[in-house]
């Protein structure tokens, strides 16, 4: 990949490299925002809601994650956020908690696709001196947070029944209906966009990957030209680099059965290929199936978490629960910013922004038991959320930068995998904890302390250097 790592040096990106942030911003159908009316609406243990998103979320990282090395990053990027906006639109009709769990499960298909695929596109159009540009690209999460937020904090509010009432009709919970309307329809308006406006080729790197050295070169030229510049390359700089020799068939039937014999055990074999790069595979797999667990352990129980708190302290409206929710994601901002430029920091790194913003995202839960009033633990919510976010801003970024090109689908799917399978788990360590004790608050601080040490021994470091 040297030629064409050499060229994206070369370049400069101006209209590429925001447009695939917006990606980022399905994250803002978060189903812990809606939790507390569904609950008392439908009378249901709410971690079963959880378990049918993180369900989803798992499926989606396999299907799209895997399938971005066969049918290409484009088919994916194109897709992920349709079916969100379809499916979340839909669910606001579901009549019982079993149809609004099925529509969560479908469209968190979409955002466990989303996030893996734009992760590896936007990695591999950014030059090496760029690469914390994709730490900096989790910014979008916390703004779709804070706008998922205030859209909260505007509708639900004054169209949602009391947490204590015992008979909720619908007619009088419509709050969390219209909200994920408003969510669903952004989330197809995002994909008009992708699809419609913006003109996105086909990762060159990619095709570079699978051998097709001639549309790897005519991207190269457009997308130079989109940028307003100009590019030498020529199919002779990659001819020594091709994968697949002369006189390939291209014809439909041929790369149909290609892609089919590509869906085999090849692209992990490759991950694991030598003792340094297993190691780290293995550890980055461990931290995002820890994380997995964690985070959704208590970030998706935010909400009621304050409420029933707030309803303890005497404050527990529905007006500053989400009003405090708002402010937690303002403070996220600033972290996803902080990680892009830690991850650059001399002597500390990637390795070292990942392992501190993990540790202290623990050491923050672990403080949090200790609050006796909603603004304390608000106050510690809000240090939660803004290492939380460093922490995921690293991530993102130092994830698909330790795999190499051909197999960075595969690598970000399996790292998706593994903190969606684990995520499938933290539902169901709610449902056989107390929600309104500290218990989940306490095992998920103690597994981000664990990830944080594990990201200590990772064995390379991607500071100032071009993805592979």
């Amino acid at each position: 990949m040297a030629s064409c790592n050499q060229w994206v040096q070369n370049s400069h990106f101006k209209q590429v490299l925001w447009l695939f942030s917006w990606g980022t911003h399905v994250t803002a159908i978060h189903s812990g925002i809606i939790l507390t009316p569904v609950i008392t609406e439908f009378h249901f243990q709410g971690p079963y809601f959880e378990l049918s998103q993180n369900i989803g979320l798992f499926v989606g990282a396999i299907v799209f994650g895997l399938g971005s090395d066969i049918w290409g990053r484009k088919v994916s990027f194109n897709s992920t956020l349709l079916v969100v906006g379809v499916f979340a639109t839909a669910a606001a009709g579901s009549p019982d908690s079993i149809f609004l769990c099925v529509f969560s499960a479908f469209w968190s298909v979409g955002v466990g696709g989303n996030l893996p695929v734009d992760s590896a596109i936007f990695l591999e159009f950014l030059p090496g001196t760029h690469q914390y540009l994709l730490t900096v690209l989790s910014i979008w999460w916390a703004f779709g947070q804070l706008f998922a937020s205030l859209i909260a904090w505007a509708v639900l509010p004054n169209l949602s029944c009391p947490v204590d009432v015992t008979d909720c009709p619908k007619s009088q919970n419509m709050g969390w209906r219209y909200y994920v309307i408003i969510m669903g329809v952004l989330m197809i308006i995002l994909w008009a966009i992708r699809f419609f406006v913006f003109t996105l080729y086909e990762s060159p790197k990619y095709l570079m990957g699978r051998g097709r050295d001639a549309e790897a070169v005519e991207v190269v030229h457009k997308v130079a030209a989109l940028n307003g510049t100009t590019s030498n390359l020529t199919l002779r700089d990659l001819s020594r680099f091709d994968k697949a020799g002369p006189g390939v068939d291209i014809s439909t039937q041929a790369a149909i059965e290609r892609n089919v014999a590509k869906f085999n055990a090849s692209h992990v074999r490759a991950l694991f290929k030598t003792r340094t790069i297993a190691w780290s595979t293995t550890l980055v797999i461990s931290i995002w199936a820890l994380i997995g667990l964690a985070f959704p352990l208590y970030s998706c129980f935010i909400p009621y978490y304050l409420a029933t708190r707030g309803a303890t302290y005497g404050d527990g409206s529905s007006y500053l629960t989400y009003r405090n929710e708002v402010i937690i994601s303002v403070i996220g901002i600033p972290g996803a910013i902080l990680a892009g430029w830690m991850v650059d920091l001399p002597k500390f790194g990637r390795k070292g922004a990942l392992a501190s913003s993990t540790l202290l995202t623990g050491v923050f839960l672990f403080a949090s038991t200790t609050a006796r009033s909603s603004n304390q633990l608000l106050g510690w919510n809000c240090a939660f959320t803004f290492t939380s976010n460093v922490m995921y801003g690293v991530l993102y970024a130092m994830t698909p930068e330790l795999f190499p090109t051909k197999d960075r689908g595969t690598g970000n799917g399996l790292a998706a995998t593994g903190n969606r399978i684990f995520g499938v788990f933290a539902p169901i360590v709610a449902l056989k904890s107390n929600l309104e004790s500290s218990s989940p608050i306490w095992i998920s601080g103690a597994l981000f302390i664990v990830a944080g040490f594990l990201a200590l021994l990772l064995p390379l470091e991607t500071r100032g250097k071009s993805a592979m």
